[in-house]
């Protein structure tokens, strides 16, 4: 990524105390919105570059300026990305058979990144965690489980994945699970659907509810969204979904959705993928996909032959070289949705939801990395919004919904009182905060979530 980039923002950078100097600030960005954009405390619900740090062994401190991937230390710096919530997603077709095993696995790639970067960046398990690490100039490392199969329809490791610092959990992923419909599969009558949430889906958004853990409704059925909606105690979110009033796909929340979401209290973060804010590029792609699902087939079944596995990466590879065969959509596009969440939910009701390093380099044109998170900044500044509503949009309606979420798994919590609540010995404390440990201690046995 070769770019021009104003002087002043070098000389910032250059006499900062950090051991590596971060790509330069996105270009064409005014004095007023870079200001607006580094006041706030960006947060972003949805990336899955854990996947590169297991299958690639990739180092978030990667500073090759021929790196195609979203996220790095240096470009979250560059695009003053306070927090990120990296998606811990398991494949459901690779992955059969031992969802939790590749679920801890992924854990623990984001664990060993902040333990490899302690002055850049550092775990984050609430808000007040997130704002400490704002304070300290790092970058907040939060997780949040995109698919409810990984809990193996189990309750005990939801609560294990809590511990382990989990705080939001898709429902679904694009695959129905025991007890939740997804959108991505609805209309197949091979799938054994459940009319949206089942009794024990119930009790998971419930257990979720307790727990402090955010309901995340993105990948879900309509009919699951509307279950989750009217079972939860808590807000939800939509971690990476944009409207379907501008673009005609399942994953999009319909207009009664985000006044759903809304009436909630919860936050809808708009996804930057192209084909979920760009209605051409969805046709387009839809077009070209039996070519695609043709060649992805003779890749799988070539490496097969080959007695060699087939990684994510290797997935990765093909959609970018078939995303490229469509022009991206312009940023209006992705700002288009934004705007309409804004005016159909309300100002305290959207948010960003990237989905970087999920969508293979499918992002509207200019947003090529978390460092050209200004430009979005500039882009709602340009169309009339003011300081503050922009700032709720980088992140304050996020961490306001979080908060909430923490209050009411706390009152759910509260004991009679002359009761005690259940604490971890020492021991189990390390335990469980060990990713390395897959096992329960006898000793460990109906404590109460930290």
């Amino acid at each position: 990524m070769t770019r021009l980039y104003g002087s002043f923002l070098l000389l910032a950078l250059a006499a900062s105390a950090v051991s590596q100097t971060p790509p330069p600030f996105a270009t064409n960005i005014s004095p007023q919105a870079r200001l607006i954009h580094q006041s706030a405390l960006v947060i972003d619900t949805h990336a899955d570059t854990p996947q590169r740090f297991l299958d690639d062994h990739y180092d978030i401190g990667n500073t090759d300026p021929k790196d195609p991937g979203h996220i790095s230390l240096n470009k979250a710096q560059a695009g003053n990305l306070g927090a990120e919530f990296f998606s811990i997603w398991v494949d459901p077709q690779t992955n059969q058979g031992h969802f939790a095993q590749h679920t801890f696995d992924l854990i623990d790639s984001v664990y060993e990144q902040a333990a490899r970067h302690p002055d850049r960046m550092m775990m984050a398990f609430s808000v007040a965690d997130i704002e400490r690490a704002h304070q300290q100039k790092k970058l907040a490392a939060l997780m949040g489980i995109e698919g409810g199969h990984s809990i193996e329809n189990d309750i005990h490791l939801l609560r294990d994945y809590y511990r382990l610092g989990v705080r939001y959990m898709t429902l679904t992923w694009s695959n129905t699970n025991e007890w939740a419909d997804s959108s991505g599969d609805v209309n197949d009558p091979k799938i054994q659907h459940h009319n949206g949430l089942t009794d024990f889906g119930k009790q998971v958004v419930l257990e979720m509810n307790r727990l402090g853990m955010i309901v995340d409704i993105s990948h879900v059925s309509d009919k699951t969204f509307w279950d989750a909606i009217a079972t939860t105690k808590a807000p939800v979110i939509a971690s990476h979904s944009s409207a379907r009033a501008l673009t005609n796909h399942p994953r999009n929340m319909t207009d009664d959705m985000l006044r759903a979401v809304a009436k909630n209290g919860g936050v809808v973060q708009v996804n930057f993928y192209s084909a979920f804010v760009d209605e051409d590029y969805r046709k387009a792609y839809e077009a070209q996909r039996p070519l695609q699902d043709a060649a992805e087939k003779a890749f799988i079944e070539k490496r097969k032959a080959e007695g060699k596995p087939v990684t994510y990466t290797d997935y990765d590879h093909i959609w970018r070289e078939w995303a490229a065969k469509i022009p991206r959509p312009p940023l209006k596009s992705l700002i288009d949705h934004i705007d309409h969440v804004a005016k159909v939910a309300g100002i305290d009701h959207v948010g960003l939801g990237s989905d970087f390093d999920g969508v293979s380099g499918a992002t509207p044109d200019g947003i090529d990395s978390a460092a050209d998170l200004p430009k979005i900044t500039q882009a709602l500044l340009d169309r009339g919004y003011s300081g503050d509503d922009i700032r709720k949009i980088l992140g304050g309606n996020t961490l306001r919904v979080f908060r909430e979420v923490e209050e009411v798994g706390r009152r759910m919590n509260t004991r009679p009182e002359g009761t005690q609540s259940a604490q971890w010995p020492p021991r189990c404390r390390t335990i469980l905060t060990s990713i390395l440990i897959r096992q329960r201690s006898s000793e460990c046995e109906n404590p109460s979530p930290l």
